[in-house]
């Protein structure tokens, strides 16, 4: 009877977990965190609320009803309507829909010409990282929100305008965050190589500063994209924003503030709270992704 010898296992290697990927950890760390989760929640809501909602409760948004004007919350009208008959609830998931739209786009717009311009000042370096850089200082000492009353003010911009316009007002703040990241990666090995073996300036940002540098520019643009909402609030309810009978949260706000003193309280606590609850909810998610991302605090 012959004996069948067994292998001998190596301590350590039976068993042993596959190493976690940085995206897979930086996922597990996020969700990890309850109130970047309900941000997330609060987000998904209101795109499904904005975006889903008008094919589901259908309203006329365009057209007055004088005869349906400022009704209470009832069966008909669950939000009760506004100062020409316009259902509330309807109303809200159109004005989001802009709001979310314009905050969306514009935050997007701000990153990419804050991250090109960032990372091109800090690989350039010397006078030119210092040209580019006093420029960016000069703009962050004028308040975007005044920059942007003023072209409001001259010209009455579409929903593309107000995007190019809180686009180029709000890309500063992510210049400066790019280009410190770039400062700092422009200086390893991979880049250094490329250089010596003659790759263009353009391939190391693109190929190689860039895509290290993809946490911090997803960091930066919920961040941008909280701002630009807050901010074509600010425009619309100074009646500087959309024009009727397009509507956002902050017009609709605007136009109920002088009801709500006669006691028509649904046509400002809605869009207020959805103000509130949507730019907490974007800066919840921001702050989530830096913590997950953060590489210092990950055991």
């Amino acid at each position: 009877m012959s004996t069948v010898i067994q292998p001998a296992k190596t301590p350590g290697t039976a068993g042993t977990p596959r190493e976690t990927s940085g995206t897979r950890l930086a996922v597990r760390r996020f969700l990890r965190n309850r109130l970047a989760v309900a941000g997330l929640g609060v987000v998904m809501f209101f795109v499904l609320f904005c975006f889903v909602g008008p094919l589901v409760y259908h309203t006329d948004q365009t057209h007055t009803a004088l005869q349906q004007v400022n009704l209470s919350p009832s069966g008909a009208h669950w939000l009760g309507t506004d100062a020409v008959g316009h259902d509330e609830l309807g109303r809200l998931m159109y004005g989001g829909k802009v709001s979310l739209t314009v905050g969306l786009a514009a935050g997007v717009l701000a990153t990419v010409v804050g991250t090109l311009w960032g990372a091109a000042a800090g690989y350039a370096g010397g006078w030119i990282d210092a040209v580019m850089m006093r420029i960016v200082d000069a703009g962050i000492a004028i308040p975007a929100l005044f920059i942007l009353l003023v072209v409001s003010a001259i010209t009455t911009p579409g929903l593309p305008g107000l995007i190019l316009i809180l686009g180029l007002v709000s890309w500063l703040v992510p210049s400066r965050l790019i280009r410190a990241e770039t400062l700092t990666l422009k200086n390893r090995d991979y880049v250094l190589t490329l250089r010596a073996i003659g790759g263009t300036h353009a391939r190391a940002i693109l190929r190689h500063i860039l895509p290290n540098s993809v946490s911090t520019i997803i960091v930066a643009t919920t961040f941008q994209i909280a701002d630009a909402i807050l901010l074509v609030a600010y425009v619309s309810y100074l009646g500087l924003g959309v024009q009727p009978p397009t509507t956002d949260w902050g017009g609709m706000l605007s136009a109920g503030l002088t009801a709500a003193y006669s006691g028509y309280w649904w046509l400002i606590l809605p869009p207020g709270l959805a103000i509130i609850l949507v730019v907490w909810a974007f800066n919840a998610i921001g702050d989530g992704l830096r913590d997950a991302f953060d590489v210092r605090g990950r055991g």
